[in-house]
């Protein structure tokens, strides 16, 4: 344990002993709401790593209770913005130039200041309108100095406690490790913003801001100014001027392509994050924390999200055991009975209280409780799309999740056939009917020949052998008897023809022997047989 960790140590351990209830149950619900308050408090004095820390716990329904999940769930980053002359002297350390030689203009005031860094207006010597994102002085170290010492207590947890035996906690905080990276990489944000333009194309009520790379390094990124207000600022006045339902689809309808098709979403959408731009469109903006999903779960997302949708309990229970990894004290058949009711009492809720996010939220916790541990991608989009919900509602308070999922199904398998109709997909597959049919005639060829020459084996694995002799033995043991039987009896008829002095009861003595020996004899397997097959 490094000295360094010390102070962290003891402040982590002060939270954990102060919230240790958070993991059990507590029976007044508002005492409840106000410690769940409280420790979203505490993880926003602890600094930027229990921020972001804070802000995935949120999507872990497994750990925490309800109450805790919304709690963190609105973590904000509340940080006082650093000094100009910080901005100035990393710009021109990572871009070479001056900010007066980079730029035509800089707000010297920030747009919005965060745990990580602080974005500022700008624009660009030709004209373009842009913000330029700086990354905090040494944030980096002490981001780093903070998760080395939440991953040594998550490995004791793990080593020393039945939780962390059974929900892995060094494992998410790995993924938390990695994730929080990525965040601090601004290169990695702007491929993020790249790749989710082109994935979102197509949907012409979503804006996507266009990164500048030759102005974005690691901790400077430098894109397109989006006008508008996020959706945490917007009021109902300002909800007037837009067409609520139709950005209610197209923004659920943006997700569902993110996450059953291009295997690639925004994993943190709160309402700081999305925005109503002055023309009324969508914009999603701080793509630092993304998830991706590897096609063979997209398709058993699709399939559980379709069963949710349509209140088919037994088969989301199926898919999700499927999806997930059962611990040895899973219990299947009470989880399948949980399951199914959870999903069914949703699907016959009103539309006003129906949430997608809650719903799998509730099956991941319901999973942790029964012993299956569900992918973590699979909290991610539970928490995506509990934000979703969210901002959903304030556009559309009457929008129906469930119903947007059971409208776009047609559409995503209409996607997911063009996807594996690719251009890339088919040349794969042609290459591989080009080599197979190459193969194909020398392959038969040895075939014909094996058989030809008497040479052709089977490989059979999974049987015994042995066993396979010994039963065929015990078939030519009684074989061979019942014909020994049969020829004593045969022979015995015809002597019995043949008229000697030797007499048994009245017959040729050696004809009544041979009788009494194949009768003995047939006693005698017929004893072998019963009891060998008992």
């Amino acid at each position: 344990m490094r000295t360094s960790h010390l102070a962290r140590y003891r402040d982590i351990a002060t939270l954990l002993v102060k919230h240790r209830h958070a993991l059990g149950s507590v029976d007044d619900e508002a005492v409840e709401e106000r410690d769940a308050r409280a420790l979203a408090d505490e993880f926003e004095r602890m600094g930027p790593t229990f921020v972001k820390l804070g802000q995935l716990l949120s999507t872990r329904a497994d750990l925490l209770p309800p109450s805790y999940l919304r709690a963190l769930a609105r973590l904000q980053d509340k940080v006082e913005p650093f000094e100009l002359a910080d901005v100035e002297r990393i710009v021109r350390h990572e871009l070479g130039v001056r900010i007066s030689k980079a730029f035509a203009s800089f707000d010297e005031k920030p747009l919005a200041a965060a745990s990580l860094g602080q974005v500022h207006r700008a624009e660009m010597r030709d004209g373009r309108r842009v913000v330029v994102k700086v990354q905090r002085p040494h944030i980096r170290e002490r981001v780093l100095d903070d998760i080395d010492a939440i991953e040594e207590l998550a490995s004791l947890a793990d080593a020393h406690t039945d939780a962390g035996r059974r929900l892995g906690f060094s494992d998410m905080v790995g993924e938390f490790h990695r994730s929080l990276l990525d965040e601090l990489d601004y290169r990695k944000e702007a491929a993020n913003l790249d790749t989710m333009r082109a994935n979102l194309a197509d949907h012409e009520l979503i804006v996507v801001p266009a990164p500048i790379h030759d102005y974005t390094t690691d901790v400077v990124l430098t894109m397109d100014f989006i006008a508008g207000t996020t959706m945490s600022a917007i009021g109902p006045v300002g909800m007037t001027d837009v067409n609520g339902p139709a950005l209610a689809e197209a923004l659920f309808g943006a997700y569902l392509d993110q996450f059953l098709v291009h295997g690639f979403f925004h994993a943190d959408p709160h309402p700081g994050n999305v925005l109503i731009t002055d023309d009324g469109r969508i914009a999603l903006i701080d793509l630092g924390m993304t998830a991706r999903i590897e096609p063979a779960m997209q398709e058993q997302l699709v399939k559980l999200l379709l069963a949710i949708g349509e209140g088919r309990g037994t088969d989301a229970a199926d898919v999700a055991i499927s999806m997930g990894r059962p611990l040895p004290d899973f219990d299947e058949g009470a989880y399948r009975r949980a399951a199914a009711e959870l999903v069914t009492r949703h699907s016959v809720a009103t539309m006003a209280n129906t949430q997608a996010g809650a719903i799998v939220a509730e099956l991941t916790q319901t999973s942790a409780d029964a012993g299956l541990r569900l992918p973590p991608q699979l909290t991610m989009l539970g928490k995506a799309l509990l934000n979703l919900d969210e901002i959903a509602r304030t556009l559309d308070p009457t929008f129906d999740p469930n119903a947007a999922i059971k409208r776009a199904s047609a559409d995503l398998v209409r996607k997911k056939l063009l996807q594996g109709a690719s251009p890339a997909n088919l040349m794969n597959a042609a290459l591989e009917a080009k080599e197979f049919a190459e193969r194909l005639p020398r392959q038969l060829n040895q075939v014909m020949e094996s058989l030809a020459h008497g040479q052709f084996t089977l490989n059979i694995q999974g049987i015994d052998e042995r066993e396979i002799m010994r039963s065929a033995q015990k078939v030519a043991n009684r074989v061979t008897a019942g014909l020994l039987v049969a020829s004593l009896v045969i022979g015995a008829a015809l002597i019995m023809r043949i008229q000697t002095h030797a007499r048994l009861f009245g017959y040729p003595a050696l004809a009544i022997v041979l009788f009494l020996l194949a009768a003995g004899a047939a006693m005698w397997l017929f004893v072998l047989i019963y009891r060998h097959d008992e």
